[in-house]
């Protein structure tokens, strides 16, 4: 950390390659721990990784044919390049390496040598498997270890050999080092190899690693506003933001960071809009990589691990893991949602965002804006209480149902109330229902004149008949 944090003025190169921090590397060690091959001085000479040194040397001989008279003045060239080298290519790592000179110097150039051979190997076979590996499992191994953060080189280093032992560059333009490793490590983010960002042989190599290379190669082109501002909150669970209203959308056609939240269709409908991402447990290792050499590396800005709180923050469960794979933002080889769940949630553990460099602050504080809306609360409301599931839809759509069928009732039954004020004979029901608590059972029959006023018409009970009949008797 106090180196890192030193400055080299003798040295255009700074410190760029470090240890993974121990809270980093306790949450998941072999992504940062390679079991299969070193590069570098990290690793170099661990007895696990013996196996892979004659390979390398095997790679080391075929770019400096010693049989060749002109590739043994290359190999002096490259070693006199080292040599001058040495100690600014020391200063590109953060701890002190304990080898000779003559040892390092050995060291740097077999593993340069392999990284350069292998890259020519493959675009000689259509980045295909290549001959001389043994079985078709060591070429995504390698790939996997050799991005690792402790297993990098510095890219001046490869760059210069690269070019001292090009053969022919007027007759390949487009095989730069650059173009031919993002080639190699692109399928490490992306399933289609074929998608990987164009580059121009004559583009300056301003990367310092090959990690760094393929985190360049997916940064963000922020234009047209301030790059990165303040974020002082997660981004809302992608459940909680559908049911509020926010339709998700995957955009294959974008890069892998770049992230849009805006308008769609109407003032209260938001879309956002999210590249596809594809898991596996390679591309947690790469992933994992980038966040501790972002962490590390204070000259650069966190927008990867800016971009994995941010999928932190809409993932909180397995539920959200099935929701993104439908709208096919999220697609994973990991067994079950759960894994990926805690896969995500576990990449970012141990680490701090800055709040202040965030790239995402525009779509993370709109996103949230609208969510705390009248509409959105009151939508998400009720989607979460009564929508939740295709049981609790239906039980809603019924009792809605009755419901509608009660207040149909209750209109019918006050049309015909209605009806009957029209008919006039509200005046008879109300003399009817005010005299009922007095006289009982109204024992006689209104009868409406012409002008429409009820009088009353006396009608003779069973009892007055058998009385009058009573009365003709006696008589």
């Amino acid at each position: 950390s106090a180196k890192q944090e030193e400055s080299h003025p003798h040295h255009p190169h700074p410190v760029c390659i470090c240890r993974v921090p121990s809270n980093m590397r306790r949450v998941e060690p072999k992504a940062y721990i390679p079991n299969n091959i070193s590069i570098g001085p990290c690793h170099h000479g661990a007895p696990h990784l013996e196996n892979m040194v004659d390979l390398k040397k095997r790679f080391y001989r075929r770019l400096f044919d010693p049989t060749n008279d002109e590739n043994g003045a290359k190999l002096d060239e490259a070693f006199k390049f080292l040599e001058e080298q040495e100690s600014e290519v020391r200063g590109c790592y953060m701890e002190d390496i304990k080898l000779s000179s003559d040892e390092f110097l050995q060291m740097m150039l077999v593993d340069s040598s392999f990284a350069v051979q292998l890259l020519r190997n493959l675009s000689a076979c259509e980045f295909g498997h290549i001959p001389c590996l043994s079985s078709k499992w060591m070429l995504p191994m390698i790939r996997r270890e050799m991005i690792m953060l402790e297993n990098q080189l510095p890219i001046f280093v490869l760059s210069k050999l690269f070019d001292l032992t090009s053969t022919d560059p007027s007759s390949q333009p487009c095989t730069s080092l650059k173009t031919l490793a993002l080639r190699f490590f692109y399928p490490l983010l992306q399933v289609d190899p074929e998608n990987y960002p164009e580059c121009d042989k004559a583009e300056e190599l301003t990367e310092l690693h090959f990690l760094d290379l393929l985190r360049s190669s997916i940064r963000p082109k922020l234009e047209g506003q301030k790059p990165r501002r303040s974020q002082h909150h997660m981004i809302r669970s992608v459940t909680e933001l559908v049911e509020a209203g926010v339709k998700i959308k995957a955009d294959g056609s974008k890069q892998l960071l770049d992230i849009t939240f805006g308008k769609k269709y109407s003032c209260l409908i938001r879309e956002l809009t999210i590249p596809p991402l594809y898991i596996n447990d390679h591309r947690g290792t790469v992933f994992r990589n980038i966040v501790a050499f972002e962490n590390c590396h204070k000259g650069c800005e966190p927008d990867v691990t800016t971009y994995l709180f941010f999928f932190n923050g809409l993932i909180n469960s397995a539920d959200d893991v099935s929701l993104l794979h439908y709208k096919g933002v999220l697609n994973h080889s990991l067994g079950n949602d759960n894994t990926v769940s805690e896969l995500i949630n576990n990449i970012t553990k141990e680490i701090v965002l800055s709040k202040s460099e965030s790239y995402l602050y525009k779509v993370v504080n709109e996103a949230n804006s609208y969510y705390g809306s009248c509409y959105a609360r009151i939508r998400a409301s009720i989607v979460h209480h009564y929508l939740t599931s295709w049981v609790v839809g239906v039980s809603t759509f019924f009792a809605v149902l009755v419901l509608c069928l009660t207040i149909m009732q209750t209109v019918c039954g006050f049309a015909d109330a209605l009806k009957d004020l029209e008919n006039k004979r509200f005046l008879s029901l109300l003399y009817d229902a005010v005299c009922f608590p007095v006289r009982g059972i109204p024992t006689t029959v209104h009868k409406r004149s012409e002008s429409g006023i009820p009088t009353p018409v006396h009608k003779r009970s069973e009892n007055s008949t058998s009385q009058d009949a009573a009365t003709k008797f006696e008589r």
